[in-house]
């Protein structure tokens, strides 16, 4: 299935992603040339993944460099399509972990996230919007995790008690939580 049919399929549970559905199918619509791609400078489709323990107690996260906080893991499309398997990818490359696998192929949330400006590799980069399409995946905490020193500094587990305003922002208690009732729907049905 097209990321476009996925996207387009996709069952909001909230206002937010209601909003944020129609608000990146008309950007697609309008932008169909550039809109995988991070050359769109205004707005751009990233695909993150939350990674779960095997019994959903615990998320799997990195210390962001850019962000200076503990964070999912995602990335840029960069022209791919199959936004889970971007999902994938990028979790194995920011956590040094061989095998991670989706919870369901299903999208989990999507999310109209902003981007502020910050340099990268010597470069700035402008303010911008990722327009996030993100899948809850599945890893052993017995994996051998590594950092990925151009993106991140650390590699933990967190217990899901912990999402809340004492460890993270509002904006990720909002998104992380979200994420965490959806991983335990989908559990019950897979």
């Amino acid at each position: 299935m097209d990321y476009i049919t996925q996207i387009s399929n996709f069952i909001t549970g909230s206002r937010q992603e209601s909003k944020d559905k129609g608000v990146i199918l008309n950007f697609i619509q309008k932008n169909p040339d550039n809109i995988l791609m991070r050359k769109n400078e205004i707005a751009h489709i990233t695909s993150s993944g939350f990674i779960m323990n095997a019994n959903l107690s615990k998320v799997l996260l990195v210390h962001h460099n850019i962000r200076n906080t503990w964070a999912w893991t995602g990335g840029h499309a960069d022209g791919n399509g199959d936004l889970l398997s971007v999902a994938i990818k990028e979790a194995k490359e920011e956590t040094g972990a061989v095998e991670i696998t989706p919870l369901s192929r299903e999208i989990a949330s999507i999310d109209i996230l902003p981007v502020f400006g910050h340099m990268k590799k010597g470069n700035y980069i402008n303010s911008h919007l990722h327009l996030s399409i993100a899948y809850i995946l599945l890893c052993s905490e017995n994996e051998q995790f590594t950092v990925k020193p151009d993106e991140n500094t650390g590699v933990e587990w967190f217990a899901v008690e912990k999402f809340n305003n004492r460890y993270f922002d509002d904006g990720d208690v909002y998104l992380y939580n979200k994420l965490i009732a959806k991983a335990r729907t989908l559990g019950k049905t897979n």
